[in-house]
């Protein structure tokens, strides 16, 4: 083989561990993330496999940053060529709740799942969760600002209760969807987004 191929080739099973172990840590938490679980699901030795990561921390640090990558693709990309302000905010909440729907993640939300598992835990797991959700929380707070000073939302709105509503109502849905199993979870959902994101009347 090549060292052109053999550099393909161990990119290639690094990138198949860490898909393994994005679909494994959202159903088991990053917690059940082993290196002998994931080297038996693809059959590799727990040495092959410890070599592409060092540590359990690393595999589940990269594990976060690839379901990060999943999210951006599933949420922020697909309202990416809406109008900034209020349009682009109601479009990120509208592809935010289908992922939630569709379920992107085996396990439903990678993310909530993961912030349940760390949110009281300290280490590098948690600062990138924690990250992570106030970089998506900052651009939610981005767009509802444009709005507000555009005019599309009330003037007295205050940005950083709207992004706190709009998180309630996706914690909520993913708890109707993935526990109740509630088939009216997303019109609910739908229902409570368009009470929240109301576009200022003008005369």
């Amino acid at each position: 083989m090549s060292p052109r191929r053999s550099v393909e080739a161990t990119a290639g099973t690094h990138a198949a561990i860490v898909a393994r172990g994005v679909a494994v840590a959202s159903v088991e938490g990053l917690s059940g993330l082993t290196i002998g679980r994931l080297a038996a699901d693809l059959g590799m030795s727990k040495s092959g496999l410890l070599g592409h990561f060092g540590t359990k921390e690393s595999l589940q640090l990269e594990v976060v940053d690839a379901a990060a990558a999943v999210f951006t693709r599933e949420v922020a990309d697909r309202a990416a060529r809406t109008a900034p302000g209020l349009p682009r905010l109601r479009a990120l909440c509208v592809a935010w709740l289908s992922y939630l729907e569709r379920g992107v993640f085996p396990g439903g939300c990678f993310f909530i799942a993961a912030a349940t598992e760390f949110d009281d835990r300290d280490g590098p797991v948690r600062d990138a969760l924690a990250g992570l959700t106030e970089l998506w929380h900052r651009d939610l707070r981005i767009h509802a600002q444009q709005a507000i000073a555009a005019g599309e939302l009330p003037a007295g709105t205050d940005p950083e209760q709207l992004v706190f509503d709009l998180s309630g109502v996706m914690l909520a849905a993913h708890h109707a969807l993935r526990l109740r199993r509630d088939p009216h979870a997303a019109t609910r959902a739908h229902r409570a987004l368009d009470r929240l994101l109301v576009r200022e009347d003008r005369d």
